[in-house]
């Protein structure tokens, strides 16, 4: 939680994204992670002006309450000011010392971040999961996916999202078959999502020299084998061509996994050249 959104600073920059796209002055200074909050920050205008239609289950809402209480009392919001600091009053008339309340900011923005990440990975998530192009919800889907990636903590936590987010592609292709442009288009989008996964996870691999990572690709290659293959069932001629370009994607990612596993095996130095699927290794001395 510490490493992406919820450290001080990315907290801090978080509050001031939310108090900008809420009317405030603009601060002159700009930041590096600002592109990776923008989604999240997205995702809470859009639930303030068109928030979703969908009941929030009790389970969720009682272990987010524990978990921000539980967040409040580890980061000391809400304990009593040293007398010792100058005081300022909030907009409740508390007084707080004015180093307290710059921590107090940055600590209330990592509540609002638990709480809007929380938000944006289940209740949105649940009014528009089964969007597909074209439907109202399916940009709110798409955003969603952003700000889960902004939340992510590791390149690896990203590449499996990424591959997360291929999946569902594959279920928005099922529905768009006979939709030439649409399908294409979807599956376009699918195989973006697999190259991101693939390339953040062989990565991965290469640098900790351990196939964890490449454990997870081949399963995800055999399991989404079978669901793309699943679409060219009653597929017209042109769709039935473009889950073919899918399918030797999937088969090139197995190759490039099987590859990069024998060359951690037999201590090859890591790859100094990369392609769309990450790094590309040296064949093992005596590989066929």
């Amino acid at each position: 939680m510490d490493d992406i959104l919820f450290s001080r600073r990315r907290a801090e920059r978080f509050a001031q994204l939310l108090d900008e796209a809420n009317g405030a002055r603009r601060h002159h200074v700009r930041s590096r992670v600002d592109g990776q909050l923008a989604p999240l920050v997205a995702v809470g205008q859009q639930l303030s002006v068109d928030p979703p239609a969908v009941e929030v289950n009790p389970d969720f809402r009682t272990g987010l309450r524990a978990m921000l209480l539980a967040t409040a009392e580890r980061e000391g919001l809400g304990t009593a000011p040293a007398a010792s600091e100058p005081a300022t009053t909030t907009a409740r008339g508390r007084l707080l010392p004015a180093a307290t309340a710059r921590r107090a900011r940055a600590r209330g923005a990592i509540l609002v971040g638990i709480a809007a990440g929380a938000i944006a990975v289940s209740g949105i998530s649940a009014a528009s999961e089964n969007a597909v192009p074209g439907d109202a919800l399916y940009g709110m889907k798409r955003s969603t996916e952003r700000a889960q990636l902004a939340l992510a903590s590791s390149d690896i936590s990203r590449g499996q999202l990424f591959l997360d987010f291929a999946r569902t592609r594959v279920g928005e292709a099922a529905k768009l078959r006979g939709d030439r442009i649409g399908y294409s288009a979807v599956l376009d989008d699918m195989d973006a999502d697999t190259r991101q996964g693939v390339r953040l996870l062989t990565a991965a691999s290469v640098q900790r020299a351990e196939s964890g990572s490449l454990d997870t690709l081949n399963i995800f290659v055999s399991g989404q084998r079978r669901a793309v293959s699943a679409l060219l069932d009653g597929s017209t001629h042109v769709d039935r061509g473009r889950t073919q370009r899918s399918l030797l994607l999937l088969d090139s990612i197995r190759e490039r996994s099987d590859t990069l596993r024998a060359a951690i095996a037999c201590g090859l130095p890591v790859p100094t050249t990369s392609d769309a699927l990450g790094p590309d290794p040296s064949t093992c001395p005596g590989a066929r």
